[in-house]
C-alpha cells in the first residue's frame, strides 16, 4: 500500500491549520478518494469511508448549524472516533470552538481551504491519484521528444544515455536516465519521472556523470512526462526478422497498461537520435489518423489491381 504524508497535502493545497496542537508529521493518507460526511452527520455510519480525507462544504455546514448542540457534539464525537485522517472546511467556513476542542481531544486535525468544495475536491483527488498511484522502477531512459514521452530501454551499455544526450543537443528534454519511476495514474496513462537522487544527471561511460540542467540549461530537462512510446534497443541479430513495414502495431505492458513499442536493431553508423525523432513524429501522425505504412500498402494493392485488369 502506498502512502502520502498529510503534511505534504497541507503544503500543496495551502491549507490553514486550525489545530496546530496536533502533530501531523506521522499522519498518512492511503486513499485517493475523499468523503463528504453528509450521511454520517445524519447518524448513518454504515459503510463509512473513515480512512478518507473528510470534506465539509456548504451543505454539510448548514446541516451542522441546524443540529441541537448536544446531538451535534455526540455526532461529531462519533465521527472523530473512527480516527479519520483529517477534516477540511472549504470556502474558509468558520470552525466552531467545540468542534475544534473535540478534534484536539481525538487527535483529528482540522484545516480550512479558501477553495470551493467542488474545486478543492477535484484538485485533491487528482493530486492524490498521482501520489498514490501503483508504481514500478525500470532500467531505461525517458525523454520528451516533440511532446511525446519516449522510453528508451535495452541492455546496459547499448547506448541509451548517448542517444538521450544527442536528443538533448537537438533541443529535446531529459526526464530520467538509468532509472525511470513509472506511475499508473489511470487505465490509459503512465507517468514517468526520475528518482530525486539522480534527477537531471546522465552517466556517460568513459566520461562519468554530467548534470544536464547545468550544461544545457533548464529548458533541457523535465520532471515528469507521460509515457507514449517505448523504443527497445538491441544488438543486430542476423537470424531475427525485424519489422520493415509497421502495418501492425507492437506493444509492451507496464502495470497492466499497453504502450506502443518499437524494437530497433543497433549497427554501426545508425543515427539513433534521428530514429527516435522519426518514431516520435510517426507516432503522433498515427494518433492524428495517418499511417504511412497503410498508405503505401494501399498504393501497392491498388497498383496490382490496376495492372491485373
Amino acid at each position: 500500500m502506498y502512502t502520502v504524508e498529510l503534511s505534504k497535502l497541507v503544503e500543496k493545497m495551502n491549507l490553514k491549520n486550525c489545530t496546530p496542537e496536533i502533530d501531523i508529521s506521522e499522519i498518512m493518507l492511503t486513499q485517493p478518494e475523499v468523503n463528504r460526511p453528509a450521511l454520517q452527520l445524519a447518524g448513518f455510519f454504515d459503510y463509512f469511508n473513515y480512512d478518507r480525507l473528510q470534506i465539509i462544504g456548504n451543505v454539510e455546514y448548514a446541516y451542522m448549524e441546524k443540529m441541537e448542540s448536544d446531538h451535534g457534539r455526540s455526532i461529531m464525537q462519533k465521527l472523530m472516533s473512527f480516527k479519520i485522517p483529517c477534516i477540511v472546511f472549504c470556502r474558509n467556513l468558520p470552525v466552531d470552538e467545540d468542534i475544534r476542542a473535540l478534534a484536539v481531544e481525538n487527535n483529528v486535525p482540522i484545516f480550512q481551504s479558501e477553495k470551493s468544495t467542488t474545486d478543492f475536491q477535484g484538485e485533491v483527488i487528482r493530486w492524490l491519484k498521482v501520489e498514490l498511484a501503483p508504481r514500478i522502477s525500470i532500467h531505461g531512459v525517458l525523454v520528451d521528444v516533440y511532446g511525446e514521452g519516449i522510453l528508451i530501454t535495452g541492455e546496459s551499455g547499448i547506448g541509451k544515455s548517448e542517444t538521450a544526450l544527442e536528443l538533448i543537443k537537438r533541443g529535446h528534454r531529459l526526464v530520467s536516465d538509468d532509472v525511470v519511476e513509472i506511475k499508473k495514474v489511470s487505465d490509459v496513462t503512465l507517468i514517468g519521472s526520475a528518482p530525486d537522487m539522480t534527477r537531471h544527471f546522465i552517466e556517460l561511460r568513459g566520461i562519468g556523470i554530467i548534470n544536464v540542467k547545468n550544461l544545457f540549461g533548464v529548458e533541457s530537462v523535465k520532471n515528469t512526462q507521460q509515457i507514449d512510446l517505448v523504443i527497445r534497443l538491441e544488438e543486430w541479430n542476423r537470424d531475427r526478422e525485424y519489422d520493415r513495414m509497421g502495418l501492425e502495431d507492437q506493444y509492451t505492458e507496464f502495470l497492466g497498461n499497453k504502450v506502443a513499442c518499437h524494437t530497433i536493431p543497433i549497427r554501426p553508423g545508425r543515427n539513433l537520435a534521428l530514429i527516435c525523432e522519426a518514431a516520435a513524429v510517426n507516432f503522433r501522425q498515427k494518433k492524428m489518423g495517418y499511417n504511412a505504412a497503410q498508405e503505401l500498402y494501399e498504393r501497392v494493392t491498388n497498383n496490382l489491381k490496376n495492372n491485373g485488369k
